[in-house]
């Protein structure tokens, strides 16, 4: 395994991994990451991972970027061929004009009906590559190419929390309301970040998801059940990488 290592400031350091995003590729970060959280390793203060890479924070008084990418060589040595299980988390969505305004515009660019869009958004196992833009935000690979659609020329000033959309080859929810240029399809009643929970972030990179259309009238169940905390998501293992 080849391994870059790029010094991110005096409390950084950033290990790359090969030039391309794949499910192999997100699989030795997530068995890198896991290597690194069992070793406990007490100058590592937080491990940071995204497409192609983990960035490491660490104390500058406890070590350095040398003593770290030994540490990292050692742990991806241990890990080349550990298969880490997966979970897949079930993402209520309720695909309709009121909580997806684009779903119609990108039924109509893609020349299919708004049920084949849905019956295709809805179908894969998304990986969880990595989270960013705002606390909590996926960004999924495994969107069906046939629905793939450019971002909104002028985005929008404000996007409803729990929003699901579309731009270019991925997919995403926006865990909190906030502006954004992504199509949008549809809307979950699940709250993907809330700080009052002992785990704030619900989703976790290296994992699965996977969308299960709802009605409004479901949509609406749920949303009640997770306002009073009487909500728990689904997971099941994931079978393979």
């Amino acid at each position: 395994m080849i391994l870059n290592f790029r010094p991110q400031g005096d409390r950084g350091l950033l290990v790359e991994f090969k030039e391309e995003i794949s499910p192999e590729i997100a699989q030795q970060v997530r068995a890198l990451r896991q290597a690194l959280e069992e070793l406990a390793y007490p100058a590592i203060q937080e491990l940071i991972p995204a497409y192609r890479s983990i960035l490491i924070r660490f104390d500058p008084l406890q070590t350095n970027p040398k003593e770290l990418e030994e540490l990292v060589r050692t742990g991806s040595k241990v890990n080349n061929r550990r298969l880490i299980p997966a979970q897949v988390i079930e993402i209520p969505v309720c695909y309709s004009q009121e909580f997806g305004p684009d779903l119609e515009s990108v039924a109509l660019d893609a020349g299919l009906s708004q049920e084949k869009v849905i019956e295709l958004h809805s179908r894969p196992e998304y990986l969880i590559y990595m989270l960013g833009f705002t606390p909590g935000f996926p960004y999924l690979g495994g969107l069906k190419p046939e629905i793939a659609c450019p971002r909104l020329s002028e985005p929008r000033t404000q996007i409803a929390a729990g929003s699901v959309g579309i731009a270019d080859q991925q997919t995403g929810i926006y865990p909190l309301a906030s502006p954004g240029g992504w199509r949008i399809i549809g809307r979950t009643p699940l709250k993907l970040f809330d700080p009052n929970r002992s785990e704030p972030i619900l989703l976790k990179a290296g994992d699965y998801l996977k969308f299960v259309p709802i009605s409004l009238k479901q949509y609406e169940n749920l949303q009640n059940q997770v306002e009073k905390q009487n909500y728990t998501p689904v997971f099941y293992d994931r079978e393979g990488v």
